[in-house]
């Protein structure tokens, strides 16, 4: 086989990144915008030793999982993966993935029996509470606001996107039209030059907030007091600021924000705690299944009121103040500082008195505080970013002897690898259930529960 040869073959499975994946011959075939049962003719792009990339020439039998995408421009852009699969093969698809990492990764034997229904959406659209818009020029000069093509830094212009909130286009709107009025550039990755680089929308589900940060490549946003008028005719505007970030980065935010109307953030709900979220806060982007997984990690903890709970990677503590009302007390651990002034500040709002946070990483203040301090713990609940636990983390909780591990992962393949850690450990998998937090996209979240055994 070699470059531009056509070959027919069926998917049979699909990657993180919504790619099909078919064998032909013992060799695997990656190939977008396929689906698994769909029968296709491909051309071969790219080929390594065991594997190749090739593109769709069309398909010659359609799998009864396919479906025809909403967005007009799901292909071309890097967001949506699965917008080609009908949502409840999709679920199916997520909770497969989850069960294959804890049996052949994790070397759990009796998954089928720990599995419960995965929780998914009952109106799987216009569940994004956060956007971030990059802005650009199209090729015929004009400014325009969308989402990056998978994998390349040019922009498709799109800025209804269907999985964001109703109010996106029209801020979008009211942004560009001040820029084209105000003859203001769009930043220039290639030659670090142009002002406006991102806009970022956040609304409160529950509240109605709506918060608008304008990332820029500069100190300061010409005739700033006339967006500000035209912005604040958009109901729910709560918070409006510039974020400055002068840096040759990918990175969206700069840590400078200076605020030009409102408090400098917005609040919502989660369940009866509330929060506020600031535009470096990090928090769910889907409150309606964020508030599922919750409940089931304090399902899961099992909290009587007389327990004491470690919570490692807390963000700006909404797991913890979940946790923290129905537990003695509990204690967070996270590395940014922000968020840990985040997590205090939502911790008064809420009038909890029974939480500490610390600044720092899992893995050096939980031994520090084990160790040095004898803070121990009933149930530790973790929710690591994607590369799981480090392993010095994992060995101080076994150390800690909790009775109970709650591990909500977003990850299942470093779930596998963290729950074989904790098993040979000496715990024992007790529940398991999957959670879309991100419908027609490749991620997943995981909460698995954990017990000592005896």
């Amino acid at each position: 086989m070699k470059k531009n040869d056509v070959f027919t073959v069926t998917i049979t499975d699909m990657d993180e990144e919504g790619a099909g994946i078919g064998k032909l011959d013992g060799y695997t075939w990656f190939i977008k915008d396929t689906v698994i049962g769909d029968e296709v003719e491909a051309g071969a792009m790219k080929m390594k030793k065991t594997y190749g990339f090739a593109r769709l020439i069309r398909v010659i039998t359609p799998s009864s999982a396919r479906t025809e995408p909403k967005c007009p421009v799901a292909r071309q852009c890097g967001g949506c993966q699965f917008q080609a699969m009908a949502y409840d093969k999709q679920l199916l698809f997520k909770e497969n993935k989850i069960k294959n990492a804890l049996q052949r990764i994790g070397g759990v034997k009796n998954v089928e029996t720990l599995m419960e229904p995965i929780l998914g959406m009952e109106h799987p659209w216009r569940y994004r509470n956060k956007a971030q818009f990059p802005i650009g020029l199209d090729k015929n000069g004009k400014i325009v606001a969308g989402f990056y093509a998978g994998h390349t830094h040019c922009i498709i212009p799109q800025e209804d996107c269907l999985l964001g909130v109703e109010e996106n286009p029209k801020i979008l709107e009211i942004v560009r039209k001040f820029m084209e009025e105000y003859r203001i550039r769009p930043y220039d990755e290639d030659t670090h030059t142009g002002l406006v680089r991102h806009v970022l929308i956040r609304k409160g589900f529950h509240t109605g907030e709506i918060m608008v940060c304008l990332v820029i490549n500069g100190k300061k946003l010409p005739a700033a007091e006339k967006l500000l008028e035209a912005l604040l005719t958009v109901p729910g505007m709560t918070s409006i600021s510039i974020n400055r970030n002068q840096e040759k980065t990918n990175v969206i935010m700069g840590q400078e924000i200076v605020h030009l109307y409102g408090n400098g953030y917005i609040t919502d709900w989660i369940g009866d705690v509330k929060y506020q979220i600031s535009p470096l806060s990090f928090y769910q982007v889907n409150p309606v299944q964020t508030e599922k997984l919750y409940a089931t990690a304090l399902e899961y903890a099992g909290l009587t009121g007389n327990e004491v709970v470690w919570d490692l990677y807390c963000g700006i503590g909404t797991i913890s103040l979940f946790l923290a009302k129905k537990a003695k007390m509990v204690y967070g651990v996270e590395i940014v500082p922000q968020a840990i002034a985040d997590a205090n500040a939502n911790a008064r709002l809420n009038g909890m008195e029974n939480t500490e946070f610390f600044v720092g990483k899992a893995e050096e203040v939980l031994p520090e505080q084990f160790e040095k301090h004898q803070i121990y713990a009933d149930v530790i609940v973790v929710d690591p970013p994607r590369k799981g636990c480090d392993e010095k983390c994992l060995e101080t909780m076994v150390k800690m002897q909790p009775e109970k591990i709650v591990y909500v992962s977003c990850n299942p393949a470093t779930l596998g690898r963290d729950v074989k850690y904790l098993t040979d450990a000496g715990y024992e998998v007790k529940r398991v259930r999957g959670c879309d937090m991100f419908a027609w996209g490749g991620h997943v979240e995981t909460v698995a529960l954990l017990v000592k055994k005896r």
